[in-house]
């Protein structure tokens, strides 16, 4: 039988000036009809490049396709020319895109960007079209879609703006569809339900898929084979279930070491070598009904942190999960008052650091700092590395020459595993691993005592994240660091956290030990979080139950998921979670 796709010996290279870099390197593969092909490996893989040179979406220069055929259908669509492959982007062939704020334009209605690829592809009519797009929004589980059809993309959240984009993508029915990174910016929850709703569509129109993804949990659940890649080539390929339980290639096997797995026992953590100031029941931070309010205009209030109490012990790791919106990052940043909290205390060794003056705040902004979730951002592009970590030194006088500073940034970056010499490079020569080491070398140099991680590791493949967590398990023994450590990945935070707390909509809804709450979880909430985690194994994956966590009532749930009213819990008001098991 002839496979829908199949791409032979592609090789695609980018040109910068003289220079020549191959992207990708004779790669081949095969989609069969109604298949999910997963194609995995780190960033600059030659994921994206080989999607995009399907699709024909390279941009020629700097960018080339040396050599190779891409076969749809028997048509070989690398001798079509663009105003050939218009008809079939989008009609035979649609594709999500990893950000799908940049990939929906702003200025545009949600419902008039469905709308115009029926149009174009299957001239309808503008009624038609608006009547399909309707329907559409509604396929992809947007509620009050007539009224969605007139938003704007920034009214939407991140995973709904995503089901506009799978929306888009399927709206013409192709019969291929290629997800590059589907669900990479989403939280767990959202994440299920995305691809949950892929697999729905991929069932009732018969989809082919190829998901492009660096996450192998999604990968058990969702794919038939899978393709690795690394450096440009294809390593290894083959059944979801053969590559799982046996990799062929070392590089492959690293990829499935690295990632955490609920299932495995915590490591007993090492003995910190650094001497403690406080008695073991006084709290280094401790935090009381700490709220965070944030006026919208018209009399409307958000409460991001409403009426929050924990502590954190010297030399302890508090992990704190939730989804988006849940106010994780906002409770760190009102910690450090990079916010004004609304109200509630914040005790640094005792100390109310609502009550210092900015001049005090800042000399205690020396005992605590930050690290940043976006590598990319965080960096002053405009700056060497030698100045962005040399600016905490020059702040706070902790360098008396020229020479000395010199020295000390070149030991930072030593610490976290760079080279002295690239103090005087500039960002964007650096990975998104190295800069967000970067990142954590800049926090270092004041030699504080508490960090914020706020999501340190969601820009980053999941073998750079294993390597950034060893590293702050590493420099947390030898200098005595306390960490409030802010994710949504929950596997890694189970390995990194003595105790977890976990946050839905202001609150704190459940704080336990580590081990304690991930294997004895209490709240729904929690329940339906770790339930979403897609696991790394195949057969675990084919025995999931759907976990859904949505506003509806408890009717409405039961009816669009075919459960019973009984397993739906309300977590809070007007929230329902049908926990799976």
């Amino acid at each position: 039988m002839q496979p829908l796709l199949k791409v032979s010996d592609l090789s695609v290279s980018f040109h910068s000036g003289e220079n020549e870099f191959q992207a990708v390197r004779e790669v081949s593969f095969e989609v069969r009809k109604g298949e999910t092909l997963g194609i995995v490996g780190e960033s600059g893989s030659g994921k994206s490049v080989t999607a995009r040179s399907i699709m024909r979406l390279l941009a020629s220069p700097p960018s080339q396709m040396k050599q190779g055929e891409i076969l749809f259908r028997g048509v070989n669509l690398a001798t079509k020319t663009q105003k050939e492959m218009e008809s079939i982007r989008g009609r035979d062939i649609g594709m999500i895109f990893q950000d799908p704020m940049s990939s929906l334009n702003p200025t545009i209605k949600v419902g008039k960007q469905i709308s115009e690829s029926l149009i174009k592809h299957q001239k309808l009519s503008r009624r038609e079209a608006k009547k399909q797009a309707i329907a559409m929004l509604e396929l992809v589980g947007i509620s009050r879609s007539e009224v969605r059809y007139n938003q704007y993309p920034h009214e939407f959240s991140g995973g709904m703006r995503q089901r506009v984009m799978i929306a888009i993508a399927l709206a013409c029915r192709p019969e291929l569809l290629i997800a590059d990174e589907p669900t990479t910016a989403l939280d767990v929850t959202i994440q299920a339900q995305i691809l949950n709703l892929m697999k729905d569509m991929q069932e009732r129109l018969g989809t082919s898929i190829i998901l492009i993804t660096h996450d192998l949990g999604v990968v058990a659940g969702m794919c038939d084979r899978v393709v690795v890649m690394k450096e440009g080539q294809i390593v290894e390929s083959g059944t979801t279930a053969e590559i799982f339980a046996n990799p062929k290639h070392e590089y492959t096997s690293r990829l499935l070491n690295a990632l955490p797995r609920l299932d495995e026992k915590k490591k007993p953590k090492p003995v910190s070598l650094f001497p403690k100031d406080l008695q073991d029941d006084q709290p280094l931070l401790e935090v009381k009904s700490l709220r965070q309010h944030f006026n919208l205009g018209k009399g409307n209030t958000l409460k991001a942190v409403n009426d929050i109490s924990f502590y954190i012990r010297q030399g302890e790791t508090l992990g704190v999960v939730g989804e988006s919106g849940s106010g994780k990052s906002t409770t760190g940043r009102a910690i450090l008052r990079l916010h004004e909290p609304t109200g509630g205390d914040v005790l640094f060794k005792g100390v109310p650091l609502n009550r210092l003056s900015t001049s005090e705040m800042k000399t205690m902004r020396r005992h605590m700092q930050i690290i940043f979730q976006d590598p990319y951002a965080s960096l002053n592009p405009k700056l060497r590395i030698m100045d962005i970590i040399g600016e905490a030194l020059d702040i706070h006088q902790l360098t008396k020459t020229t020479a000395e500073r010199e020295k000390r940034v070149e030991e930072l970056l030593e610490m976290v595993g760079l080279d002295p010499s690239h103090a005087l490079r500039y960002p964007h020569e650096f990975s998104g691993g190295q800069r967000q080491r970067i990142g954590i070398a800049r926090a270092l140099a004041v030699e504080p005592e508490f960090i914020v991680c706020d999501e340190p590791l969601s820009a980053l493949d999941v073998s750079i994240q294993a390597q950034i967590v060893q590293l702050l398990e590493e420099l947390q023994q030898r200098l005595g660091l306390t960490y409030l450590f802010i994710a949504h990945d929950l596997s890694m935070v189970k390995h990194i956290s003595d105790r977890v707390a976990v946050m839905y909509n202001g609150k704190i809804v459940e704080l336990a030990e580590s081990e304690e709450l991930y294997s004895n979880p209490q709240h729904a909430y929690t329940k339906s979080l770790l339930s979403a985690i897609p696991v790394p194994d195949p057969a675990v994956e084919a025995k999931k139950k759907r976990t859904v966590f949505e506003e509806n009532s408890r009717e409405q749930l039961a009816d669009r998921y075919n459960l019973e009213q009984s397993k739906w819990v309300e977590v809070t008001e007007g929230h329902w979670v049908a926990v799976s098991g």
